[in-house]
């Protein structure tokens, strides 16, 4: 029984020791999945901290599994197009971003961030808010919702919908 304890003390011990922000030149990348509506994918950031609360990056999203209209396209009997195949310019989206670490701020834990933030995509101007915890100094999970607030074209074919909605990422965050 004392074994049992012992470890367990030290495996706690060792996977508190993280840190979720540390202020300028903090070094972010994470590696998720992308849930949207019609399409799941890939996700991919990085960020870099510019002071205490502060940090920029870059975010890019691949929807590769798409519904079935999309991936195939939809003509109506006449032979016209109804729903367009969702093509590599529909799929891929690309962001520059801007995060308010406020972690520290609202001090849950130190091993926890809550940033929301800004982008700046190839299909709209949006907004994030995202989480990330800890589990050693170099590894953890993260979580983060995404949401276009102004898009740059109007009537959007269902295919160009994608990564120009609502979505959720999911996935390990790492320190560099």
């Amino acid at each position: 029984m004392k074994r049992i304890i012992i470890i367990t003390c030290m495996l706690t011990a060792y996977l508190v020791n993280g840190q979720a922000f540390s202020g300028k030149g903090d070094q972010k990348f994470q590696l998720g999945a992308n849930f949207q509506s019609h399409a799941t994918g890939l996700n991919v950031s990085y960020d870099y901290g510019l002071g205490e609360n502060i940090s920029i990056g870059v975010s890019s999203s691949y929807a590769l599994g798409v519904s079935g209209d999309l991936q195939d396209g939809v003509k109506d009997p006449s032979g016209n197009t109804v729903v367009e195949k969702a093509g590599f310019d529909d799929r891929f989206d690309l962001k520059a971003r801007f995060n308010a670490n406020i972690g520290n701020v609202i001090n849950i834990d130190e091993n926890f961030d809550l940033y929301p933030g800004l982008n700046f995509s190839l299909k709209n101007f949006g907004g994030h808010l995202g989480a990330r915890y800890f589990f050693t100094t170099g590894f953890g999970l993260y979580t983060e919702a995404q949401f276009p607030i102004a898009k740059y074209k109007d009537n959007l074919t269902p295919a160009q919908e994608l990564n120009n909605q609502f979505s959720v990422n999911l996935g390990a965050v790492f320190n560099l």
